[in-house]
């Protein structure tokens, strides 16, 4: 019988169903979604855990970070809400015990910090050191005995031997810069980090290493993680070189704590 162009037509047709079946095949097994992982973190880390995420997606283009800072106290109303999150980072281990119910993996400390006094641009109220604080009629801000910035705080006064009378206690560290730079307090007690972002709102009075304190920053995979391996692999990044090197780059203390 002769090859008509139908024959022709049909018999094509058939040979490009046939080669594209092992694509088709491909195509429901389907490429790996990209994973966006969502970090609860200090918001005493967000100047540089922003630009992680940046260099972080670089070299891992199919995950996303999606930042949520706070308080302690707000990270840990997000997590008892069970809201969906991956990774959570603290600013002290007991913040950490305090969330362990709701952990899962290793913890790794991925940075290191102190504390200094904030004070108004220029230092107003000449403020010289730790024991000015408890000259009478000047406004003193701290972090709550909760949080890990007042944990800190009460740790820095007693190795002092300085009793300060506040006029408030805050939700955390920033809060507390936050009541500094709006000339609402005339002092606080943050992390040198916290201080560093304020620019030249704020001025810096050093503690002595001898009555400072080491404050260290954990990270940890949420339990309930959608994205387990990706969250746990994005936790290990944040003590390699490359993330260290920009955890420096803002002002805190490097290389994080041996693993």
């Amino acid at each position: 019988m002769p090859d008509s162009p139908h024959r022709r037509r049909l018999r094509a047709s058939a040979l490009l169903a046939v080669l594209a079946l092992p694509a088709l095949g491909a195509g429901c097994a389907g490429p790996s979604r990209p994973a966006t992982l969502t970090v609860l973190a200090t918001s005493s880390m967000t100047e540089v855990l922003g630009e992680i995420g940046e260099a972080y997606h670089q070299q891992n283009p199919d995950v996303r970070l999606r930042f949520a800072f706070g308080g302690t106290p707000e990270i840990a109303d997000r997590l008892a809400e069970h809201e969906p999150a991956d990774v959570l980072v603290t600013a002290d281990g007991a913040s950490m015990d305090e969330a362990d119910e709701y952990l899962g993996g290793r913890r790794r400390v991925i940075a290191r910090d102190a504390l200094t006094i904030a004070v108004g641009p220029g230092n107003p109220r000449r403020i010289r050191d730790l024991r000015d604080l408890a000259r009478p009629g000047l406004r003193v801000v701290v972090g709550a005995g909760t949080v890990p910035v007042g944990r800190y705080t009460r740790q820095v006064l007693a190795k002092a031997g300085v009793t300060v009378r506040w006029s408030s206690e805050e939700i955390g560290a920033r809060a507390v810069l936050d009541r500094v730079r709006a000339g609402e307090a005339d002092a606080g007690i943050v992390f040198v980090t916290d201080l560093n972002s304020a620019g030249i709102a704020a001025s810096s009075v050093p503690i002595p290493a001898d009555q400072n304190v080491t404050a260290s920053f954990p990270a940890a995979v949420v339990r309930d993680s959608g994205h387990e391996d990706a969250a746990n692999a994005f936790v290990a990044w944040l003590v390699t070189p490359d993330a260290q090197r920009l955890f420096g780059k803002y002002g805190f203390v490097t290389p994080a704590a041996p693993q």
